[in-house]
C-alpha cells in the first residue's frame, strides 16, 4: 500500500479530515493537502508528525497485514481498533484490562 492511500485509511479509520490531520500533526494544511491534491509523497519528518497525530510509530503505520507480524486474527483485529482510541480511551480499557 503506498503511503497517501495508508494515510487515507488511517484518517477515515478516525474520522479525521485534513485539516484535523494537520492540527494533530503540527503541520500546516499546506503540506497535509498537497499530500493527496498533487500526490506528493511526504517527507521523513512530514510523515513522522503524522504517525505521532495517530499516535503510532512508523512501524506501526505500514504492518505486514493489519498487526505485529506473528499475531492471531483476533490480535489483529484488536490492534487495529487500538489505533482509532483516543489517549483517554485507551486509559480506560487498559484500566479495564487491567482489572481483569
Amino acid at each position: 500500500m503506498d503511503v497517501q492511500k495508508r494515510i487515507k485509511q488511517l484518517m477515515e479509520e478516525r474520522g479525521w479530515t485534513d485539516h484535523r490531520l494537520a492540527k494533530g500533526s503540527g503541520l500546516s494544511h499546506s503540506p497535509v493537502t498537497n499530500m493527496f491534491n498533487r500526490n506528493n509523497a511526504p517527507t521523513l519528518p512530514t510523515l513522522e508528525a503524522v504517525c505521532g497525530a495517530f499516535g503510532i510509530t512508523l512501524a506501526q503505520s505500514f504492518p505486514e497485514g493489519d498487526g505485529p507480524a506473528g499475531s492471531t486474527e483476533e490480535q489483529r483485529i484488536l490492534f487495529s481498533k487500538w489505533n482509532t482510541l483516543n489517549h483517554e480511551q485507551k486509559k480506560a480499557l487498559l484500566a479495564l484490562i487491567n482489572t481483569m
